[in-house]
């Protein structure tokens, strides 16, 4: 019998990021260190559809981040809550699969990084990597993680949240007036520039609406930052630390989709970022600051402004940061001296430590 962890990797997702997903899982999937785990891969295809896969033969087009896509199996799987075994159910063949013991989603944007495959894996009693419910709901919703920053004192540019009713009442100077121009409009509950639009007039506005509204029923406009972009990558539980400040140098208008994850020239990574010390350290313990006020565990990465006069100014943070072999959070913790491998499995370790903690808290009272 294997003495060997047994992860499920879950991956793709019903979600405008599901191409994302599938470059992250095929980098995790690489790295793990395959003399100490053992993997389940767990592919969602775009209709919501979980599949069984082989590690051979899971992706199409794996190389091509423009054609990557999920190979269906010819086998699907279905998650059991309320089991203390044999979660796991092969659907087609009407048995149950052999236990994992610890679950790492790799799912970008909703159903995946909002809460939603959390809660069930709570349901399901099972460990996994990253932040739970709460943390992952709040973090995702640009609108609630900026109020929630925004109270604890924490510096963030300025923005109005629009609904599909108020759009109709709201026009690109009355923005204007209050943030400012150009302005940008994203999803309020989706990342990875999904539908991220710089706009300086009421055309481009008024299209950069239905272009978000495509994606999400909530919209965010905020103000332009002036600034350099800085990243760090957090992790840990309790006690969490901060790797190293890394820096974006757009090559493009903004840090869009193809520039984080088609287009390796898309931009310039500089890792450790070219800032003194001292600003070093209050980027790492804003970071640590934002994922504690945001109930975070495990992982995020956050990112900011650093604008001339050198006030910090939070961005967003990413739950489940990217993956791909050109993304931030893994690239940063590497030149912190953790090594990709090392990083995975810190990661599962501190998904099983949440777990046993938690498996200490009563469900019953006497």
């Amino acid at each position: 019998m294997s003495n060997k962890i047994r992860v499920g990797i879950i991956f793709g997702g019903k979600s405008a990021e599901h191409e994302v997903s599938l470059q992250s899982a095929k980098n995790v999937i690489d790295a793990i260190d395959k003399n100490k785990y053992e993997v389940e891969l767990i592919g969602i295809d775009k209709s919501g559809k979980w599949h069984i896969h082989r590690a051979s033969e899971f992706l199409l087009n794996a190389e091509n981040p423009k054609l990557i896509q999920l190979n269906r199996s010819n086998e699907g799987i279905a998650l059991v809550p309320g089991e203390d075994q044999n979660q796991l159910l092969n659907t087609t063949q009407a048995k149950s699969l052999s236990q994992v013991d610890v679950v790492f989603p790799i799912l970008h944007g909703p159903l995946g990084e909002d809460g939603t495959i959390q809660g069930l894996l709570k349901l399901a009693n099972l460990p996994f990597v990253g932040a739970s419910v709460l943390g992952s709901a709040i973090s995702m919703d640009k609108d609630v993680a900026k109020r929630l920053l925004r109270d604890a004192g924490i510096p963030i540019a300025d923005f109005v949240s629009v609904s599909k009713a108020s759009a109709k009442r709201i026009t690109f100077d009355q923005l204007k007036s209050k943030l400012g121009a150009p302005l940008f409009i994203k999803p309020a509950n989706l990342g990875s520039s999904v539908g991220v639009s710089k706009v300086n007039n009421e055309e481009e506005f008024n299209q950069a609406l239905k272009d978000a509204f495509k994606y999400d029923n909530k919209v965010l406009v905020e103000e332009f930052v002036k600034g350099r972009e800085i990243e760090c990558s957090v992790l840990g539980n309790e006690d969490p630390m901060a790797s190293v400040a890394g820096e974006i140098l757009p090559q493009q208008d903004f840090y869009s989709y193809e520039a984080k994850y088609i287009d390796e020239n898309g931009a310039l990574l500089q890792i450790p970022a070219d800032i003194s010390d001292e600003m070093t350290k209050r980027v790492q313990a804003m970071a640590i600051e934002v994922f504690q006020v945001l109930c975070c565990e495990g992982m995020a990465r956050v990112d900011f402004f650093l604008k001339e006069d050198g006030q910090l100014i939070v961005n967003e943070i990413n739950t489940i940061p990217g993956f791909t072999k050109i993304s931030m959070y893994p690239k940063l913790w590497e030149v912190s001296g953790l090594s990709y491998p090392e990083l995975i499995k810190r990661l599962i370790e501190l998904a099983r430590e949440r777990f046993e903690r938690d498996q200490e808290l009563k469900s019953t009272y006497d």
